[in-house]
């Protein structure tokens, strides 16, 4: 179970990497206004919900401690996140505020995730 555990970390990793790379490729167009939600954001927002549920489970299969409010405060933002890439991924372009709010909010669950112990 321990390997299926590592397994589903790294897919998760993964999933932040994409979704913080497709934020990160684009800041450059945050002062034009042309920025729009990619693939890349989307499917790693889906990818770090799935792998983060499945983290969860294997953890308690295993009789291994899981910080509820923890786990709580990040599916409340990785939701918030999702919502907004997934409403918004097939505009042209979305408003400057709302992709620098994906942003900041994947920071944030990063944060989170490694600081609070």
């Amino acid at each position: 179970m321990d390997v299926v555990r590592q397994l589903l970390l790294v897919l998760h990793i993964i999933g932040i990497g994409s979704l913080l790379g497709g934020f990160l490729t684009q800041m450059k167009g945050m002062k034009t206004g042309d920025v729009r939600i990619n693939p890349a954001m989307t499917h790693g927002a889906l990818t770090m919900l799935v792998t983060g549920i499945a983290l969860v489970g294997v953890r308690q299969a295993d009789d291994l401690d899981v910080d509820n409010t923890k786990i709580s405060v990040k599916l409340a933002i990785l939701i918030g996140i999702l919502l907004m890439v997934w409403t918004n991924r097939a505009k042209e372009r979305v408003d400057v505020q709302l992709f620098g709010a994906v942003g900041l909010l994947t920071v944030a669950n990063i944060v989170i995730a490694v600081m609070w112990t």
